[in-house]
């Protein structure tokens, strides 16, 4: 019986069809000819072409968390890989399912330093959940399809294939789909252990102080609407970490905010004074724990998570179930009690209000929280909000609250400048129906600020809101309270003038300097239809984050605004 051959790159378009990808982002060179040559003839594929390959990988993150889908990228070998390796740090960090096909030299080129080359499974190793060098072309589509299934199984995570020219661009065997064999190659969590489930349900029954944190893994796993029905149930307050953000409505009763360094200080004094922490897809990362000696001294841990690796790694939890966070929490709900409201609830209740988060509006200077505020106001809460990197994150977080998941993306483990407005042309690709605005700061919009092209070719109407202090604010609000206000290398002197760069991209451009007008540009944002919009709005330039938890201190230790 004759077996089927086709060339690399049709086996490569082949499994793509497989997988339902409809969406590739890249930018080609020599080592990819063969790839986009074959893509001529795709139709069905839409190729987004960034203007860098670092927007590409952040373009094809936003895309993943928007969607859920498992996002695709591609670049060219030495150079063009290099710049991926930073967008696929950021997705290893926060656990997003991307597949990134990059192009190599021909194997017998392989190791003499050819032109454009890189050892780029040598360097993206420590970045990626898995990667391959294709060294034998039958073996390609498995690879392929090995590597969709690694990036979406158990905890999500960015995967790379690096295939040589003479491969995708050679005669290759066509293997059948084995769906068998992709579970032997990397099996998805075990099922939740029914003694575990039994012991938590216990513990949180006979629980006087509970709460329950999340983190992203109820977004990865779609356990937000079982999270919702454990907290209603067992009228248990609701904390979320900055990659759990909207796994709770942060609207209802039991929600609590946000924990860690930047967090609600009703948030944090509900974690620091619980009984039991019900953790639920989080990682007790040090910007949610500070100094860990004193994080939540008197309470007992439940930890819930796909990846066994996170179970006792900071904290140690009296009860552990590593499995996924929605199958983990069906079977647990049935198994807990319906609670009425406690004391420890209304001293949370009052807590929040007797903590809200504050700010002051000085005459004739723009608040940057304000601005967030009215944007939230303006869009009713219903826009997916992408962010960059820094005060402009934080203040984010904190004022533009969000009621369902996928729905504020941003870098939270890397913390990578450059992020947000790349993640929302993929955001944007990925749900055209919805409203897309990245919150940016000068600086951060700046590092990929190239990509105002790729929105403006694609006619995207992406929105883009500067938070223009003229500075590196976080940096800044660092040499501020710790040294002496020593301002090193931080300002950023009122350039480019944001409004006439988007005239140059052929986009709307808006300068607001004044607080009274900020509702106006906002409202003219809203209602461009067909091309980027940037609203540069002068803030305050040297307003501060708080809440404020310096790094390795506790909640203890915790400012609610400028000290003195």
């Amino acid at each position: 019986m004759t077996k089927e051959t086709t060339t690399g790159a049709e086996a490569l378009f082949r499994v793509f069809e497989e997988e339902g990808v409809d969406v590739i982002f890249g930018y080609p060179g020599g080592s990819v000819i063969p790839i986009y040559d074959a893509l001529y003839d795709k139709p069905q594929f839409r190729h987004i072409l960034t203007r860098h390959e670092q927007g590409a990988a952040h373009a094809t993150d936003g895309y993943a968390r928007a969607t859920g889908k498992v996002g695709v990228c591609m670049a060219t070998s030495g150079p063009g890989a290099m710049n991926l390796v930073t967008g696929l740090a950021t997705a290893y960090m926060d656990s997003i399912p991307m597949v990134a096909i990059t192009g190599q030299v021909k194997r017998v080129a392989i190791g003499k330093d050819s032109f454009q080359e890189a050892d780029t499974t040598g360097v993206t190793m420590p970045v990626t959940k898995h990667n391959y060098l294709v060294k034998n072309p039958n073996d390609l589509a498995d690879v392929i399809r090995e590597a969709f299934h690694i990036a979406r199984t158990g905890r999500p995570g960015p995967v790379l294939v690096d295939m040589p020219s003479d491969v995708s661009g050679g005669e290759v065997l066509w293997t059948e789909r084995d769906e068998a064999k992709l579970s032997r190659r990397y099996a998805p969590p075990p099922q939740p252990d029914p003694e575990a489930v039994a012991a938590a349900a216990g513990l949180i029954n006979e629980a006087e102080r509970p709460v329950l944190y999340i983190g992203g893994g109820v977004i990865a796993s779609g356990a937000h609407e079982y999270v919702r029905r454990l907290a209603e149930k067992a009228r248990v307050c609701v904390v979320h970490s900055l990659l759990g953000k909207g796994g709770f409505p942060e609207t209802h009763e039991l929600s609590m905010g946000m924990v860690g360094m930047h967090g609600h200080v009703y948030g944090n004094l509900a974690i620091n004074n619980a009984s039991l922490i019900i953790c639920v897809g989080a990682r007790f990362d040090d910007r949610v724990t500070g100094d860990v000696s004193k994080f939540a001294p008197g309470a007992a841990v439940i930890h819930i998570d796909a990846d066994p690796a996170e179970i006792g790694k900071v904290v140690h939890p009296i009860v552990h179930i590593v499995a996924d966070a929605r199958e983990a929490l069906e079977r647990l709900v049935p198994l807990v009690n319906l609670k009425p409201e406690r004391t420890w609830e209304q001293q949370l209740i009052a807590w929040r209000e007797s903590h809200p988060l504050r700010y002051e509006q000085k005459d004739g200077i723009v608040a940057p929280q304000y601005v967030v505020e009215e944007l939230y106001r303006l869009t009713g809460g219903g826009a997916l909000i992408t962010t960059e990197v820094g005060q402009n994150q934080m203040w984010a977080a904190q004022y533009y609250k969000c009621d369902r998941p996928r729905q504020f993306l941003t870098s939270g483990g890397l913390g990578t400048m450059g992020y947000g407005f790349p993640a929302a042309i993929g955001a944007k690709i990925g749900c055209p129906d919805q409203v897309v605005v990245d919150i940016a700061g000068d600086g951060s919009i700046q590092m990929n600020i190239q990509e105002m092209g790729t929105a403006r070719v694609n006619n995207l109407p992406v929105k883009i809101v500067v938070l223009n202090n003229c500075f590196l604010g976080m940096v800044r609000q660092w040499q501020d309270l710790f040294y002496e206000r020593r301002y090193s290398g931080v300002a950023l002197c009122g350039f480019p003038d944001f409004a006439r760069l988007a005239d140059a991209y052929d986009s709307v451009g808006i300068t607001v300097t004044r607080p009274e007008d900020v509702t106006d540009a906002l409202e003219r944002m809203l209602e461009v239809q067909d091309r980027p919009c940037i609203v540069d709005v002068k803030v305050a330039q040297e307003e501060n984050v708080f809440p404020f938890i310096p790094a390795g201190r506790s909640v203890d230790e915790m400012m609610e605004g400028a000290p003195g």
